[in-house]
């Protein structure tokens, strides 16, 4: 259905009042910031704000929800013969290739990224943003894949997927706030993720096994010290 004016009108306020509260929270820092002041800025009243926004960390975070499902899409629009780590692989690497935001790896992150860290508040919201894209993307894979309820599988995947994907953007991130270059960064974050998801695609049972050679090995050279002492012993 086509949107209407009135619409069209709320979504282009809702988005300039965020535009502007991005760019007070990017020259002063999130917590130095209040609601007063970005209502000022945007022309607006303070009540105008709360209509769209329920609090401060909602203007920062003004795409959480597209955010929140955005993993439940990718298992959703998985491919004919294409496995839950198959899609994420591919969206996560064509996120790499065109610095999509959804992984974080637009332009001006690390600008996000510093704020976040700079504000207890902004932290314990992205903490909450993750929990609440985990707990979407179990649901998702229970409904996908028909689990029963008390079947624990589904929340296990969301949780090692999502906490896979963070590891290896907060790389990225980390370079990018140490002064290196994209160029410099992008393909040592693409290999890191490769065998990232390999690893989820061939599973964790032989991870850190120990090398059977390096145990025999091990073994023999313990019996021989033992041999050696009992030798010394005899000549006693």
């Amino acid at each position: 259905m086509a949107e209407g004016l009135r619409e069209r009108k709320k979504r282009e306020t809702r988005q300039r009042i965020a535009d502007i509260a991005m760019g007070l929270f990017m020259a002063r820092g999130f917590d130095d910031v209040t609601v007063a002041d970005v209502a000022r800025a945007a022309d607006v009243s303070v009540n105008t704000v709360f209509n769209y926004f329920g609090t401060k960390e909602d203007l920062f975070a003004d795409r959480q929800d597209v955010a929140v499902d955005l993993p439940a899409q990718v298992v959703r629009g998985r491919r004919p013969g294409e496995s839950v780590v198959g899609a994420f692989r591919r969206d996560f690497l064509d996120a790499l290739d065109t610095r999509d935001w959804r992984y974080g790896f637009n332009e001006g992150n690390d600008v996000f990224a510093r704020m976040v860290g700079a504000s207890q508040a902004l932290t314990a919201r992205m903490r909450e943003l993750h929990d609440r894209r985990e707990l979407e993307l179990a649901k998702a894979l229970a409904d996908e894949l028909d689990a029963s309820p008390d079947d624990l599988t589904p929340h296990v995947v969301a949780a090692v997927i999502l906490d896979t994907t963070r590891v290896v953007s907060e790389r990225a991130v980390r370079r990018r706030l140490a002064g290196e270059p994209w160029d410099d960064i992008a393909p040592g974050v693409r290999a890191a993720a490769e065998r990232a998801f390999d690893l989820l695609e061939s599973g964790l049972a032989g991870y850190g096994t120990r090398p059977a050679r390096a145990l025999a090995g091990g073994a023999g050279e313990e019996r021989g010290d033992e041999d050696e002492h009992h030798e010394h012993e005899g000549e006693g």
